[in-house]
């Protein structure tokens, strides 16, 4: 039970630096802006960078009121037609392929592109004999390292 709260923790720490990066673009007193806050999901966070620094506050609310409307859809899917077979559907591929759509997205030079290499070479080397989650966090650290490489 305990190595299950550390995971989700770790997991979890991910927003720290995310709601670090979002926190400048929010509007308005620390309640309304932890509430803005709230719409923070990867893909949206992600998808409503600048490029600058900034960060689209509407495309961030809207792209994650999408997200929780599907979420809570494919939950009351799930309940009632426990039996959908998600794989004949193809619904496996499709956050794999977002998230590869982001990056490709973001591999615009050199450097960034030998970082998403060096992760993903990283964490496909460990899914084999690693726990679950290792490799995502080491591709992480390969991104973080990768950040403090001068251009």
């Amino acid at each position: 039970m305990g190595a299950a709260v550390g995971a989700a923790a770790l997991v979890s720490s991910r927003f720290l630096p995310m709601g670090f990066a979002l926190g400048p673009s929010l509007r308005g007193n620390r309640l309304r802006r932890a509430l803005e806050g709230q719409a923070t999901v990867d893909a949206s966070w992600a998808m409503a960078a600048r490029g600058d620094g900034r960060y689209d506050r509407e495309y961030l609310f809207g792209h994650s009121g999408i997200q929780y409307v599907l979420w809570v859809l494919g939950t009351v899917v799930g309940v009632f037609v426990p039996a959908l077979d998600t794989r004949a559907l193809g619904l496996d591929a499709v956050f794999p392929a977002f998230f590869l759509a982001i990056l490709v997205a973001e591999v615009r030079d050199r450097l960034r592109l030998g970082v998403a290499v060096a992760g993903a070479a990283a964490a496909l080397a460990l899914v084999p004999v690693a726990p679950p989650g290792l490799p995502v966090l080491v591709a992480g650290a390969a991104a973080l390292i990768g950040l403090r490489v001068p251009r």
